[in-house]
């Protein structure tokens, strides 16, 4: 929030609760420029996928309204915080309008969107339904991964499967897989399709950093010229 933003929050919530009124300039001063530190990344509204919006100035009232206490700025950024996760965490890449040959650029767009999404300049970007069947591109990572079945049956036994379901997720939003390559880490060494494994040999439920920078360079890299 911009510091007069931080102002008129200050002003809602003195209005509703007048213990919180400064005693004097000086005091109203010192109480504004800590509210306007602590918040600084705090924004006044943000969307939610899941439509419950965040509303600073609700959160202010809900506080005022259920707790004895005066009201503190970190009333108002851990809330948001809170929010910021949830809505980070429900957030699925949409695929760059780059063009996937320029790494760089593709890359600066997909950390650009994430950031706008977790500063709630954005909205987050869920699952996008197929309609009409997937892409052939899309189609035929999906086919190499086994036999493709509607995305309504897959979201249901994404539950059961989270491994095929992160790798189907993948091939339709256009992202590197890590078991489409076999893992370099020398102490893995995982094969293709097969996932990571710790020290104790035990999969783990990530990919080695090394695999998934193998598995971007191969997915983004220059296309040879058709012959």
């Amino acid at each position: 929030m911009t510091r007069e933003e931080v102002a008129a929050l200050l002003a809602y919530a003195v209005r509703l609760d007048p213990r919180s009124a400064p005693t004097d300039q000086a005091a109203a001063e010192e109480t504004l420029d800590q509210w306007a530190d602590l918040l600084d990344d705090v924004p006044p509204t943000a969307p939610h996928p899941a439509g419950r919006h965040w509303d600073a100035a609700q959160v202010v009232r809900q506080h005022i309204a259920t707790s004895p206490y005066p009201i503190k700025p970190s009333d108002v950024s851990r809330p948001w915080h809170s929010f910021r996760r949830d809505v980070v965490d429900r957030h699925h890449d949409p695929v760059p309008a780059a063009d996937p040959d320029n790494p760089e650029a593709y890359r600066a767009e997909l950390l650009g969107t994430r950031h706008a999404v977790a500063v709630g300049a954005a909205p987050a970007a869920t699952f996008r339904e197929l309609t009409g069947g997937p892409a052939p591109e899309v189609a035929e990572r999906l086919a190499a991964l086994g036999e493709y079945v509607p995305r309504t049956v897959a979201a249901a036994l994404a539950e059961f499967r989270p491994r095929r379901a992160e790798r189907e997720r993948c091939a339709v939003e256009g992202l590197p897989d890590p078991l489409d390559v076999a893992c370099p880490y020398e102490q893995c060494r995982a094969r293709a399709g097969e996932p990571c494994v710790n020290y104790r040999r035990n999969p783990r439920s990530t990919a080695h950093p090394s695999r998934l920078d193998l598995a971007t360079a191969r997915r983004y890299a220059p296309k040879e010229p058709a012959a």
